[in-house]
């Protein structure tokens, strides 16, 4: 049966064919909707069913739409796991060894979400980038007010304080006066009495300090805007398809319904993908790599996967590390006496995504209750290591004084 490899570039498509003992002619193809289209026709009177293409960027994406369009049986690759010996390599050989790898199965293709699921990941990839750009404009914003000599930030908690923004709002409407100023801010009782606040709001700003900070409001406010309509648009697709999902997750401490719906948008929400839990924690790269030659092992190191979920289970670790009484934060304390604390985060997002898996595969809520807090076994082991230390220092004390 024959085969096709595809190797995708931003503006040309490397095609090989591969019947088992020849490779056809490796054919050249634009990019362009037009060509793809030539491409899946050309295919076709060759009898090819079956497609492999590597992952690069997002140029395989449209590729990928058409062809799955025109009814092709695809497969796609990370480019890490076909990696060709380097010096030895070219666009046609890609093509031709991505060809050979289908024919003999021995690729391993990546997971390819349903097109809802790709929808839902579309807005939550974009609201990510719009917090971190509206964090970007706080920052500006507060470098100008610096170079005014306002210092509200050394009075608050963070940036995205609705104080902040009142108090910029102020500024650019032209107020001076740090008692008005002052009162924009709410709490902050401690700064307020001992005169911190006023001082931090009585400022030296120009026209042209104002100017710019108007307009970087302006896109402020334009990025609140996106922000809003993007939470609408992901609300309204886990409303229709997956409300179950978003209520489970949001049992577990540290996830709020926005984080919900971003596991939802990364994980798929279907856990038949994978096999077991600890296939989803590699897929994730929050699992210890192996790495090991001639009995030692060289490296421990997390691996790379997916960073948009990574991200999103750190959040959650930190926030159920906070949360009283619960076992992420009496592990995660536990854990910080013997690592660093970036360590002890990542390996309560570790459990916090085995225990997400276990949850969407059994459709049930999180059950603290299921939760081991102390380990009676370990806590033996423990004290046992600690009376044979204690029992060998005494001995050798008894020897010295001897």
């Amino acid at each position: 049966m024959k085969v096709c490899g595809l190797d995708v570039h931003k503006d040309s498509i490397f095609c090989s064919i591969y019947n088992g003992k020849t490779t056809s002619e490796v054919k050249i193809f634009d990019s362009t909707t037009r060509a793809i289209y030539e491409m899946g026709e050309y295919l076709m009177t060759e009898r090819v069913k079956r497609v492999a293409m590597e992952s690069t960027s997002i140029y395989w994406i449209p590729v990928w739409n058409i062809l799955l369009e025109m009814g092709f049986e695809l497969t796609l690759v990370n480019p890490f796991l076909i990696k060709q010996m380097p010096g030895r390599k070219s666009d046609v050989k890609d093509a031709q060894w991505i060809a050979t790898l289908l024919h003999k199965n021995l690729i391993r293709g990546s997971v390819i979400p349903n097109s809802t699921i790709q929808e839902l990941r579309f807005y939550t990839r974009k609201y990510m980038k719009l917090q971190q750009d509206k964090c970007k404009l706080l920052t500006k914003m507060d470098r100008i007010m610096v170079m005014a000599n306002i210092r509200i930030s050394s009075c608050v908690s963070k940036l995205t304080n609705k104080s902040v923004i009142m108090v910029i709002d102020a500024l650019i409407k032209g107020e001076t006066n740090p008692d008005n100023l002052m009162k924009l801010v709410y709490g902050n009782t401690k700064n307020k009495q001992s005169g911190k606040l006023r001082e931090a709001l009585t400022g030296y700003i120009k026209d042209h300090h104002r100017k710019v900070l108007k307009w970087e409001k302006e896109i402020y406010d334009n990025l609140e805007r996106q922000t809003i309509e993007c939470v609408e648009e992901m609300e309204r697709i886990c409303e229709e398809h997956y409300k179950d999902e978003m209520v489970l997750l949001q049992s577990l401490p540290g996830v709020s319904k926005i984080t919900a719906i971003c596991l939802i948008a990364e994980t798929g929400a279907d856990m038949s993908v994978f096999e077991n839990s600890g296939k989803l924690t590699g897929w994730a790269g929050l699992r210890p790599r192996n790495d090991e030659s001639a009995g030692k092992f060289k490296s421990k190191a997390i691996t790379k996967g997916n960073k948009y979920l990574r991200v999103v289970l750190i959040q959650v670790a930190w926030a159920a590390s906070r949360t009283k009484g619960s076992y992420f934060m009496e592990k995660y304390h536990r854990l910080s006496m013997r690592k660093s604390n970036k360590k002890a985060v990542v390996a309560i997002g570790r459990k916090i995504l085995v225990i997400i898996w276990n949850m969407l595969k059994e459709k049930k809520p999180y059950n603290p209750n299921l939760v081991c807090i102390y380990d009676p076994i370990k806590i033996e082991r423990k004290l046992l290591y600690h009376r044979k230390e204690m029992e060998k220092a005494a001995k050798l004390l008894h020897k010295e004084i001897i």
